[in-house]
């Protein structure tokens, strides 16, 4: 499979390329260029296939050109030790649950697959690269437990200040680990200015071997495919009727994953998600991009600091409008509703569950009619463990999750060893020191 940019489909490159030189020079964002018919393999899949088995082969299915069958299951197997859950709830009514992994964070499966692909990449190069990440809430840990014995990455990670947390001492550049953590004298959005200036000198880039773990890289995008396919093999055996996702829209990287998915042969009638400002539904109740509108030449290069997947979606809609029209399902969601739709989860099912998931049950009881009418079931996609939200939990329902003694690490500070002014300047000196 090949890659593309979002505003230059003459930009064709491989997957190698895409996640290493993750922003293409353009200001878009990469994408898979194509469809790939997959069908067959899906229709094998049940119960019994594992999480690891399914990463492998579609791996190797999707980046046969670079990635032998050999090498995609050592990636798949060295990244997923660990494996989303499904578990069902009423007899239409699923959840898929990307919590499991060493942190309770749904990015331990996007990490964990990127760092896998980049350092084989790199070891097969005799490269070396950094990774650039503006850390909040559990990411830092995320990233920690992901870069273990990696040799051929650096993880370079901004705190605002008073922030720095979520990993050990020893995994420290200066103690012989992997881990830059810089605290920036300054705010969080300092932090994302400092990343995107640094990326918009292709220079430093290309010195540097400068890459993200976001989603703005394809590599942290794409294994979120993974997850869909590994729902519909649990549920092919028990469901009749159609199969619908329902998802928060946040950055729409989920919702985008999903949608590749589907290009590539998944069985699914739609993904249901809450308005936004920029996906909203027009005057038929139908999905639209009111951003589309603006042409890409006008818009500002995508950033890799804070990515919205938003250019994505609006790549997919364009390349198949009549089809997205009727396979994703916006909904109008309020505060209340999902303060409403917390509230039942747990009344109902005992289920606690993030605010992002609440925000898509309210979506998904707004759009029950279609669903319902067809005989279809619902996969609510419950990305972070509740118990890193227990605050909001308590406040929705007046009780909350016990946290489990892992997630520990992720609120405890620990005392920067370096502190630089929110200033270029200063992140170049720290990159400098260590090449």
């Amino acid at each position: 499979m090949k890659f593309t940019s979002t505003r230059d489909k003459n930009r064709r490159v491989g997957f190698s390329t895409a996640i290493t030189s993750c922003m293409p020079p353009d200001g878009g964002l990469y994408a898979p260029a194509g469809e790939e018919n997959l069908r067959n393999w899906i229709l094998y899949l049940n119960d019994k296939t594992s999480f690891q088995s399914i990463a492998a082969t579609l791996t190797s299915a999707l980046i046969w050109d670079e990635f032998s069958p050999i090498i995609s299951e050592a990636i798949a197997v060295k990244a997923f030790p660990f494996s989303p859950v499904v578990r069902q709830l009423d007899s239409s009514l699923y959840v898929l649950e990307l919590f499991h992994g060493p942190t309770g964070f749904h990015k331990d499966f996007g990490f964990s697959y990127l760092f896998a692909c980049l350092e084989y990449v790199l070891l097969m190069k005799g490269e070396k690269a950094v990774v650039a990440a503006v850390c909040t809430g559990a990411d830092s840990t995320s990233i920690a437990h992901a870069l273990k014995d990696k040799k051929h990455l650096t993880a370079l990670l901004l705190f605002p200040e008073g922030e720095t947390k979520g990993f050990d001492e020893s995994d420290c550049v200066w103690k012989g680990g992997n881990l830059l953590p810089l605290e920036v004298k300054g705010s969080l959005d300092d932090c994302y200015r400092l990343v995107k200036e640094l990326f918009s000198r292709r220079d430093y880039v290309e010195k540097y071997g400068l890459t993200v773990a976001n989603t703005a890289n394809i590599g942290r995008l794409l294994p979120q495919t993974f997850f869909y396919m590994y729902a519909f093999s649990r549920l092919k055996s028990n469901v009749c009727g159609p199969i619908y996702y329902a998802l928060e829209a946040e950055n729409y990287g989920d919702l985008a994953s999903g949608l590749y998915g589907w290009r590539f042969s998944l069985p699914v009638h739609g993904f249901i998600t809450n308005c936004t400002s920029d996906l909203t539904v027009d005057g038929s109740n139908r999905a639209e991009v009111t951003d589309a509108m603006i042409p890409l030449t006008e818009r500002a290069v995508a950033n890799p600091a804070h990515p919205s997947n938003l250019e994505r979606l609006e790549d997919i809609f364009i390349a198949n409008p009549a089809v997205m029209k009727g396979l994703v399902f916006p909904a109008k969601v309020t505060a209340e509703d999902i303060e409403g739709a917390a509230k039942e989860l747990f009344m109902k099912y005992g289920e606690f569950v993030e605010p992002g998931a609440a925000c898509a049950y309210a979506a998904a009881q707004k759009s029950g009619e279609l669903i319902y009418a067809e005989n279809g079931a619902i996969v609510l996609v419950v990305r972070d463990h509740p118990a890193l939200f227990a605050d909001q939990i308590r406040l929705y329902c007046g009780e909350e999750p016990k946290i489990p003694e892992r997630f520990e690490k992720n609120k405890y500070p620990v005392v920067p060893q370096k502190s630089i002014l929110p200033q270029l300047t200063e992140i170049i000196a720290v990159l400098d020191g260590i090449k």
